[in-house]
């Protein structure tokens, strides 16, 4: 009796450390649907859900261990209902149940689902049962055949992506990035560019005035030649 006591501790620790990193990643997902929806991108998503299904296996391998004692086969039964609050099952249940009092026992302990639920079920069940066989056949293959083309189509596009991203991970690169930004900062803003010196303007002959640059404008010195219009354009017949 100890031993399968020992085993099944041994079982619970081990459930309930798998169903803790489960309940974190799940968390975490939620979180950055909520707060980082703007930037959270597709692949992300999938690695995360990834992530989560990789763990739920993990806690399906450990319930179908052969260490693991049948939990079927064990009755759980509450020992003390009181409508006080308990800290320690306040901490264990992280704040969703305060007191193990006689109206949440029987939604803590359920071993079926809500009678409402279970109405309902069977509802579905019986309308399911009352469509021909024929027909049913019918509706699956349409729905097979939906399905097979939805994934066709996914597999496609998902192959395009995955060609288009190689061939621009294998494309040369024909620029450098940081002259690039250096040069938008330079023309853009003006960044690293050197102030030409000022060329002194020529003195005047005598009993001539030359006027001199308006107040707070410099003299340019791009010096420009303009060509007569009567010159004749080598490519005129």
């Amino acid at each position: 009796m100890q031993r399968e006591e020992k085993q099944l501790d041994a079982a619970l620790e081990a459930l309930l450390q798998r169903i803790n990193d489960l309940k974190t990643s799940i968390r975490t997902l939620l979180f950055r649907l909520e707060n980082e929806y703007a930037s959270l991108s597709w692949p992300s998503f999938l690695d995360s859900y990834a992530v989560i299904s990789g763990q739920m296996n993990t806690l399906l391998k450990v319930m179908k261990n052969d260490k693991t004692p049948l939990l079927r086969n064990l009755i759980v039964l509450p020992l003390v209902l009181s409508p006080n609050p308990d800290e320690e099952l306040k901490q264990a249940t992280e704040g969703r149940v305060v007191a193990f009092s006689h109206d949440i026992t029987p939604d803590m302990l359920r071993t079926k689902p809500d009678p409402d639920v279970e109405q309902r079920q069977n509802q579905f069940e019986q309308r399911a049962s009352q469509v021909p066989p024929e027909t049913a056949q019918k509706q699956i293959n349409a729905l097979n055949k939906v399905v097979n083309h939805v994934l066709e189509q996914i597999t496609h596009s998902r192959e395009d992506w995955e060609n288009e991203a190689t061939v621009r991970a294998a494309a040369a690169q024909t620029c450098v990035m940081a002259d690039t930004h250096t040069l938008i900062a330079a023309v853009g803003l003006g960044k690293n560019l050197k102030t030409l010196p000022i060329a002194a303007p020529a003195q005047p002959g005598p009993g001539r005035a030359q006027a001199g640059p308006a107040p707070g404008k410099t003299t340019s010195t791009i010096k420009t030649t303009i060509k007569a219009a009567s010159q004749v354009h080598p490519y005129n017949r």
